[in-house]
């Protein structure tokens, strides 16, 4: 059965008012939408018709959707604004802030507060709101007040239930943090005057240009180095929201000159291996991301750790970890492959590289423990395991990479694994 939506007639200037405040929505939700688009979504409109609710769903999403992002805003923004007959009590589900527990329910999907937020939003209040037979005059004050300061909350707050204002404010503060790294010390040696090894062979060499005569003792030090950092970022559905904004943070490293870093490369996956490294030299940080999610085809996906960490040991180890390389591994560790092949690629990811940190969004949870088989497989062959989901716990990365102790969660973790196998 056809369903219609009672809209005017594209000579009524309502129309046009309609699609105008419909597309400042979804601009204010994130998406590039510009005047351009707004007529041209206004024209097509006209000629594909209005009488059955999908064809003209799908006419505004040509028009106004770009990037496979945001077809998940899109849809929410247009299910909340074209006539759900529960509007305002939608948005108000989505605006109440989560509370965290032992028993917590899903986060709201980012899509769905965004586009709530969007609708919400003070810009958006003289727009023509279509009529519903449950929303009749009814205003609402929603008052969302914090007591402590917008810049620690935000901090602290969990990537996932980040609004559009506090996302882009998140990645203002990514693209100024540091990730420091103190030099390795190289077993081969140097020339130096203040060295506290003496160079027996530069004294001879010496003392030969002079006759034989020893004057003085020619000293020597080990060489300095730096490391190559490795980057190993799961984009799969369920990291999506969190791997964008960790590339932000690791695009701003990998044009730090003055981190320290010999090297930075950058791999993502989900189904599949790809390496984005040279994506993330790019210094514009929006065109970097662009065309780094244009080279990986699997966003938002499925997840096979596995496989993804054995084509990297196979065909990308030996070019990049050389040297005592220090891995990041950012993934939740829901794998559905075999645990022990997924075991045996990490440990030999763990032995080839100099430290394997494991950042982990999962670890927001105060009492995370590890069920998942994919977990129990990857946990014993990490050096440290963090969590990685907020600009708190990515500040937090650098204790880490000072400390060669530093093990995070991963102790805790074992021992409760420990104590429940032998019960």
């Amino acid at each position: 059965m056809v369903e219609h939506i009672p809209l005017e007639l594209p000579e009524n200037p309502r129309f046009a008012a309609n699609i105008t405040y419909f597309a400042r929505a979804l601009r204010k939700a994130g998406l590039p939408i510009g005047p351009g688009r707004v007529i041209d979504a206004i024209h097509a409109v006209e000629v594909a018709g209005f009488t059955d609710r999908r064809d003209f769903f799908w006419t505004l999403q040509a028009c106004f959707v770009s990037r496979p992002e945001h077809r998940a805003v899109f849809s929410q923004v247009f299910r909340l604004y074209w006539r759900d007959p529960r509007f305002m009590e939608h948005m108000m589900a989505m605006m109440l802030p989560a509370i965290r527990g032992v028993q917590e329910e899903k986060p709201a999907k980012a899509a769905e507060k965004r586009a709530a937020e969007a609708l919400l939003d003070g810009a958006n209040r003289d727009a023509p709101q279509p009529e519903s037979a449950e929303d009749e005059g009814t205003e609402i004050e929603i008052d969302t007040s914090l007591t402590m300061s917008s810049e620690e909350r935000l901090r602290s707050l969990d990537f996932e239930q980040m609004s559009t204002d506090e996302v882009a404010q998140a990645k203002r503060i990514l693209a100024q943090l540091k990730l420091p790294v103190a030099p390795l010390k190289s077993r081969r040696l140097r020339s130096d005057a203040s060295g506290s090894s003496i160079d027996f062979a530069a004294t001879m060499r010496a003392s030969m240009r002079r006759g034989g005569e020893i004057q003085s003792l020619s000293k020597k030090s080990r060489r300095i180095r730096w490391p190559n950092l490795v980057v190993l970022c799961d984009i799969s559905g369920s990291m999506s929201q969190y791997s964008r904004l960790v590339l932000h943070f690791l695009h701003a490293v990998s044009n730090d000159k003055g981190a320290g870093w010999a090297q930075v490369h950058a791999f993502t996956f989900g189904t599949r291996l790809t390496n984005i490294t040279r994506h993330l030299k790019q210094r514009d940080v929006d065109a970097a991301l662009a065309t780094a999610g244009a080279e990986a085809q699997d966003w938002e996906g499925g997840t096979r750790i596995g496989e993804c960490i054995e084509r990297f040991n196979k065909d990308w180890s030996r070019r990049v970890l050389g040297q005592g390389a220090l891995v990041l591994l950012i993934t939740d560790g829901l794998d559905r492959g075999e645990p022990d092949r997924l075991a045996a690629q990490m440990q030999r990811l763990h032995l080839s590289s100099k430290r394997l940190i494991w950042l982990n969004p999962l670890l927001r949870w105060s009492e995370f423990a590890p069920k998942a088989q994919g977990i129990r497989a990857m946990l014993p062959h990490v050096d440290s395991f963090r969590a990685g989901h907020s600009i708190a716990s990515l500040e937090d990365l650098a204790q880490a990479l000072s400390n060669a102790n530093d093990t995070g969660e991963k102790s805790r973790l074992m021992r409760a694994i420990s104590m429940e196998q032998t019960k």
